[in-house]
């Protein structure tokens, strides 16, 4: 998985506590946005989504995809 952070247009503050390339555990915070930031997150084709177009997400709660099952 992949993410991008894009700042807001009224605060453009993004506080980053992670570098290129780092692995993260299952819920770990990787920083934090405020005021209207924007995070677009990329998965691969292969993982089914759990979330709908529109629908509203948590940071360390909201399950937005899941890898397939080993085959």
């Amino acid at each position: 998985m992949v993410f991008r952070q894009i700042v807001g247009v009224l605060a453009r503050r993004i506080v980053t506590r992670t570098g290129v390339g780092q692995r993260l555990a299952t819920g770990e915070r990787m920083g934090l946005m405020k005021f209207g930031s924007r995070m677009d997150v990329f998965v691969p084709l292969d993982c089914e989504l759990t979330v709908t177009t529109g629908q509203r997400v948590r940071g360390g709660d909201t399950v937005i995809a899941r890898w397939p099952a080993a085959r």
